[in-house]
């Protein structure tokens, strides 16, 4: 399933236009996503938590030339699952 499947199945259930089910599907993205630019987490009960972790800088090697690198420190994504999520895929 992508995007425009989960629009779709917002549109069954609230019904209205596909666009307002779109627009609400792309609400609830970008809102997840402008908390995680704040560095805070974002928890759905029954789905997970959305966090930003640190990764600290590391060195790195070039497979190709073997040469050694740098990669800096940068923030990355992270989502834990809930257990009801766990439980439901098994």
């Amino acid at each position: 399933m992508n995007k425009q499947g989960i629009a779709d199945a917002v549109h069954q259930i609230l019904g209205g236009t596909k666009v307002q089910a779109e627009q609400a599907v792309d609400a609830m993205i970008d809102s997840i996503v402008n908390t995680m630019k704040k560095g805070e987490e974002v928890s759905i009960a029954g789905l997970g938590i959305f966090s930003v972790k640190q990764r600290a800088a590391r060195q790195a090697r070039n497979p190709r030339t073997g040469e050694s690198l740098t990669v800096p420190a940068m923030k990355v994504p992270k989502f834990r699952a809930a257990k009801a999520l766990k439980d439901a895929v098994k």
